[in-house]
């Protein structure tokens, strides 16, 4: 945790038995290896990331009146049409973890801003899929580029072997999360 001033202060994470992320004096899961040393540290720059990323995500999209489950929405569409699968309203509803009215709005305002056209599929025209339109991939550009940029500058004082290394990492970080997420979503509650 980091006081008004940004400055490191005592972190629940470090107690025995902690797990990031999770209320102070939590104990780790039955059979969890608690990360500690440059782990935990890795494990702290993962969660500073995480939040800086998201930060950025508000303000570039705040500046640009998109919220963040707007931009997320535009980014399951990206990545399922590039896989050429058909996006529809229940895809984002179960990607995003929204409510049926919630997944209503969300596509009536991304319709709205000019950023998804509903295109009727099937016979009976029931299905609705979901395509973004070239105002989306600009203003997404728009949005992102800059991050794109400056990570880009980061990166390259880095080997192509460094690389590599990183990239793996973050899949397999990404694996534990979906992992965790799963998980924390089949628990019985409390």
């Amino acid at each position: 945790m980091s006081d008004m001033n940004g400055q490191r202060t005592g972190d629940p994470a470090a107690l025995p038995n902690a797990t990031p992320g999770a209320a102070p004096g939590a104990a780790a899961p039955e059979g969890a290896v608690p990360p500690s040393g440059p782990s935990q540290d890795l494990v702290r720059l993962l969660q500073d990331f995480t939040l800086e990323a998201n930060h950025y995500v508000d303000a570039a999209g705040g500046a640009n009146d998109m919220h963040r489950t707007d931009l997320n929405a535009l980014a399951v569409i990206m990545r399922h049409s590039a896989a050429g699968l058909v996006v529809t309203p229940g895809v984002l509803r179960s990607e995003l973890r929204l409510s049926s009215p919630a997944t209503t709005a969300l596509v009536d305002r991304l319709h709205a801003s000019g950023h998804v056209v509903r295109e009727r599929l099937g016979t009976d025209r029931r299905q609705v899929q979901l395509q973004m339109t070239p105002k989306a991939y600009q203003d997404g550009s728009a949005i992102f580029m800059p991050l794109a940029m400056r990570m880009g500058k980061a990166m390259a004082s880095y080997t192509a072997e460094e690389l590599e290394l990183v990239s793996r990492f973050m899949a397999d970080m990404v694996e534990a999360t979906i992992e965790a997420r799963r998980q924390a979503t089949h628990q019985e509650p409390k």
